[in-house]
């Protein structure tokens, strides 16, 4: 899952000379300009005072963290999310800097974003009422280093040609965030700021972009996939790692539509045996029998088995305790497969819908997405065609990615690493995922893309269905 958060403000600050080279635009602001800049030159001026003069230019930014502490308080947001910072690159027709690093450091101290916006001639100065600069911090308050109070080691990113994106894990610095925050400063890392060298400009969109995607944005990714094998439920088999003979199972306690925990329960655990003949005595599992359940979240429970068994099919019974007679809450059906080892590869071709498509979304909203799949080639007799419609494959490993169809702008990419933050559940029905809507710009189309991870050749292969859908608000 991806949540997004956008910055609250933002600011350039510098000791670079305004035109004329005779005097430092120190005092000068560019709080609501939608450019933000970090730059050093070097050797613009010299003196026999001064020396050859340096001349640097820092970003300050502050997001809402009020809004990440209100998520995680309600569990919208994991308390293991990781957080990437993320700034989009503004082309300009400066030279750019190459091969070098940007630092993420923490302010330590409060600061006012202010009304400039001159990037330029830096002729914007706060005068000693609103907003942040080189020497002062808000107003008449100066920071107590000059150039903006940091604490704490900086988080590093590193940049080849020099129009790259920054995008940077800062979930430590975010840590410190949720007990106070300041933000943080972005600038030509240290050791090449003090260096007798140049790195000129490197440009971000600001928060006051109209480009809606080019907004700096703090970017909360966990992964939430839930993978229930009630519908891939498999046998022990000596052809399957240990590992691979564990089969999860869920329960889902709706309650006048809506997931309650079970009263008796609560966030503690429940207990599962299974039946291959309701009423007669429960198999023995591989591990603990009865197999011990946990909470997952409010109304979810979850349980891990494994059993040696030539049933074809198995049911499932969630109760209070270990203790013969205590109170049952669901019986479950389970169709149970085989481990099956192959002469020849089978790398799957799949045609592919998604079962609960909608035109429209609106703006805000939080969707299920449900994907229903099936082999290429699939040829039913007349009497199957006429009475089901075959279930849903269920893929282990499948990834989504979305981007708006006008520009082909990707919004979110395929996370397929060690977030997995796109990553598609699944259960007996087939895959599925959650879109939070919110983060998309309104009144646009979009389209989805799946990929299925492929043993084969170790990959994730992009199938050649979109889903495409319009994000709506106050559309007429």
């Amino acid at each position: 899952m991806i949540k997004r958060y956008y910055a609250t403000a933002n600011n350039t600050i510098t000791n670079a000379f305004q035109e004329g080279l005779a005097t430092r635009g120190t005092g000068s602001n560019s709080g609501q300009s939608d450019i933000l800049e970090t730059f050093t030159i070097y050797g613009q001026v010299s003196s026999s005072v001064s020396g050859i003069s340096k001349e640097k230019a820092r970003i300050l930014i502050k997001f809402d963290i009020d809004k990440v502490k209100e998520d995680r308080d309600n569990g919208v947001v994991p308390a293991n999310a990781n957080y990437y910072l993320k700034m989009y690159n503004a082309s300009h027709a400066g030279t750019l800097p190459r091969n070098y690093d940007l630092e993420v450091l923490r302010i330590s101290e409060d600061w006012q974003e202010g009304l400039g916006l001159d990037l330029d001639g830096y002729q914007d100065l706060t005068y000693d009422i609103r907003g942040s600069n080189w020497i002062r911090r808000s107003g008449s308050t100066s920071w107590s280093s000059q150039g903006g109070s940091t604490t704490g080691d900086p988080i590093t990113g590193s940049f080849l040609v020099g129009n790259e994106d920054l995008q940077i894990d800062i979930t430590s610095m975010v840590t410190n965030w949720l007990s106070t925050n300041y933000g943080a400063l972005i600038r030509i890392s240290s050791s090449l700021e003090d260096q007798d060298a140049s790195y000129y400009t490197k440009k971000f969109y600001g928060r006051g972009t109209s480009h809606y995607f080019n907004k700096p944005t703090l970017e909360a990714r966990w992964d939430d996939s839930k993978r229930d094998d009630r519908g891939a439920f498999y046998a022990s088999s000596s052809l399957a790692p240990a590992a691979d003979n564990l089969n999860t199972l869920y329960l889902h306690n709706y309650v006048r539509g809506r997931l309650t925990n079970i009263p008796a329960i609560g966030t503690g655990n429940l207990y599962v045996d299974l039946y291959s003949t309701l009423g007669e005595a429960a198999q023995t599992l591989c591990l603990d029998t009865p197999a011990t359940g946990g909470y997952v979240s409010t109304g979810i429970y979850s349980c891990s088995v494994c059993i040696d068994t030539t049933a074809t099919t198995l049911y499932d019974v969630w109760r209070a305790s270990d203790a013969a007679g205590s109170t049952q809450y669901h019986t479950g059906t389970i169709d149970v497969k085989s481990q099956t080892a192959y002469t020849y590869t089978d790398t799957g071709r799949y045609v592919l819908s998604v079962s609960n498509r909608e035109s429209e979304y609106y703006q805000g909203q939080t969707r299920r997405i449900r994907l229903y799949a099936r082999n290429k080639g699939w040829t039913p007799n007349i009497y199957t065609t006429a009475t089901a419609v075959p279930n849903s494959l269920v893929f282990a490993s499948a990834s989504y990615q979305l981007y708006r169809i006008v520009d082909d702008r990707v919004v979110i990419p395929y996370d397929t690493g060690s977030n997995q933050a796109t990553r598609l559940s699944y259960d007996v029905s087939g895959n599925y995922f959650d879109l939070d809507t919110s983060a998309l710009e309104p009144n646009y189309t979009y389209g989805i893309n799946f990929s299925i991870y492929d043993p084969d050749t170790s990959n994730y292969e992009q199938q050649s269905f979109t889903y495409k859908f319009r994000v709506v608000k106050n559309e007429y």
